[in-house]
């Protein structure tokens, strides 16, 4: 009974701070969510509490984790995209670098932040976007990571038919398989993830760097590849723009295994060497074999080299290391929209909707959805980041503080900066993701200091 009594009395206390914050909406949703003890359920990975320091991980732990996320073919085709656009040295090489290192230091940011305070990005928002406004965080991040999970299933699919024969007639077939296969590490959480990437990671590397010395050997080296015609010109703000739109969603959604760090640090540095090195070493890939074979997908490319089964091998823990990271992002941010921590289930059932969006054909529209990506997604970081250290000096507050139901500074920076990339897009100017990043920051402090001082 005296229990009983202390769960009421704590539930009276949350009702009657959110009561204070004059938000009925608040108080309803809060009537609906989890009890606190069940906020931090090991379980569930801890989906609405920060990462105890007893759960905290190694760099050594984190890195294949997140490298693994990276290391997916839809960047390979990202690559193919921009590589047969400039010749090889210095002018591919140069964009690659620069687009995977405004990535990466955009993702090691968050990650820092996810290190130090042990939060995920969808946690986070509730500060600088409200309680309430938070959800469209989770709404935007969640369904974007439920459509390269569809796109995933599909493109195994695709494989299967040209490499192994397998009938179109059985892509239905193929797609449920493996949609649901793959989020199994993700269903039961950080631990089985860990070991996957430990073993693939390393792998995936020896068997890529395998296929790509083949390819040199056959373009005739560093002298055949800068003899490679150069095809249709693409704008360097595009080519920029699709290489960090190829993994801004992952990057911006990457403190979902990043909090695990044991330090801010720590979080920097495994986040940046996953995204700068990781997704770089793919985006250089698929724009090495598109010069070289004309086909970015170095799947294809090692079954025209003689080496179809390592290629299938390759696909397969690249697939594999790539979908449970993703399907657990969907994972992370219903449980935020929704205020539950039953993760496992959200894993099922957004694999259920990827199934539908895979059956329904999204694998036609990669472009237009990498583009997408890099338009509407970099913003929510920048006034993140500007949130924790400008406004707030580097310190959220707990994670059960009163929060308004909107903070509009987060949400009017949102559309402006938003618009602004939107816009710019159209007309060709800058570098899409940098102009949401910057013109989000900036925003969102000028608002944020105005509604202060209000």
């Amino acid at each position: 009974m005296a229990a009983i009594a202390a769960r009421l009395l704590q539930r009276f206390r949350q009702i009657n701070n959110i009561c204070q914050t004059h938000h009925p909406l608040s108080l309803v949703m809060s009537l609906t969510t989890d009890s606190p003890s069940s906020l931090g359920n090991k379980t569930e990975d801890f989906p609405l509490s920060p990462v105890p320091t007893t759960a905290r991980k190694s760099i050594i732990s984190l890195a294949p984790i997140l490298a693994g996320f990276t290391l997916y073919s839809g960047t390979l085709f990202a690559g193919g995209l921009v590589g047969p656009s400039f010749q090889f040295w210095p002018d591919l090489i140069g964009i690659i670098l620069l687009g995977n290192l405004i990535l990466g230091i955009y993702a090691a940011l968050l990650g820092f932040i996810a290190g130090e305070t042990g939060l995920t990005t969808v946690l986070m928002a509730r500060f600088s976007f409200g309680d309430v406004g938070s959800r469209w965080v989770d709404f935007i991040l969640g369904f974007t990571q439920i459509g390269w999970y569809a796109w995933g299933s599909a493109l195994m699919a695709q494989l299967l038919n040209s490499l192994a024969g397998i009938p179109e007639s059985w892509n239905w077939l193929i797609i449920l398989f493996f949609t649901y296969a793959f989020c199994s590490t993700a269903y039961f959480g950080y631990k089985a993830m860990d070991w996957l990437s430990r073993i693939a990671v390393p792998a995936m590397v020896l068997l890529m760097g395998l296929s790509l010395s083949v390819a040199a050997g056959d373009v005739g080296g560093f002298s055949g590849l800068q003899a490679q015609s150069v095809a249709e010109s693409l704008p360097l703000g595009a080519a920029i723009t699709i290489i960090v739109g190829t993994f801004v969603s992952g990057g911006t959604q990457a403190t979902n295994w990043s909090r695990f760090a044991q330090s801010g640090k720590v979080g920097f540095i495994a986040t940046l060497i996953a995204f700068f090195l990781g997704n770089g070493f793919l985006i250089f890939s698929g724009a090495f074999c598109a010069k070289v074979y004309g086909e970015p997908d170095i799947v294809k490319v090692m079954a025209t080299q003689g080496l179809v089964v390592w290629g299938l091998i390759l696909f397969f823990l690249n697939m594999w290391t790539t979908q449970d990271n993703t399907i657990y992002a969907f994972s992370i941010a219903g449980s935020n929209m929704f205020r539950t921590s039953k993760r496992t289930l959200l894993v099922l059932g957004g694999a259920t909707f990827a199934l539908i969006l895979a059956w329904g054909g999204i694998y036609e529209m990669l472009v237009q959805y990498l583009i997408l990506l890099g338009t509407f997604i970099p913003p929510i970081g920048g006034i993140i980041m500007a949130d924790y250290w400008i406004h707030r000096r580097g310190q959220f507050p707990a994670l059960d503080t009163p929060q308004p139901a909107f903070n509009w500074a987060g949400v009017i920076a949102y559309v402006a900066a938003s618009a602004i990339a939107y816009f710019t897009s159209q007309a060709g100017w800058g570098i899409v993701p940098i102009n949401g990043i910057v013109s989000a920051l900036v925003i969102y402090v000028v608002l944020s200091k105005l509604f202060s001082t209000r």
